[in-house]
């Protein structure tokens, strides 16, 4: 495997029904994904949780506040 695709699968391995299981932990709601910047977004929580390495971190303390 050459290290380009690897690189590729460890930016976007995750699963898109995984992620529309999931839900803003703040408010219950829906999150919005945002494939360039890898991140779930609650628009409710004004919130953005980062997805590293295909794991959504769905932490408060680890949320960018969306201005």
């Amino acid at each position: 495997m050459s290290d380009d695709t690897s690189q590729e699968r460890r930016e976007i391995p995750h699963d898109r029904r995984m992620l529309e299981a999931l839900v803003c932990p703040v408010t219950q709601g829906v999150l919005t994904y945002d494939a360039e910047r890898q991140e779930l977004i609650s628009q409710a929580a004004h919130l953005a949780f980062p997805i590293r390495n295909g794991i959504p971190i769905m932490l408060i303390d680890e949320a960018r506040k969306l201005d």
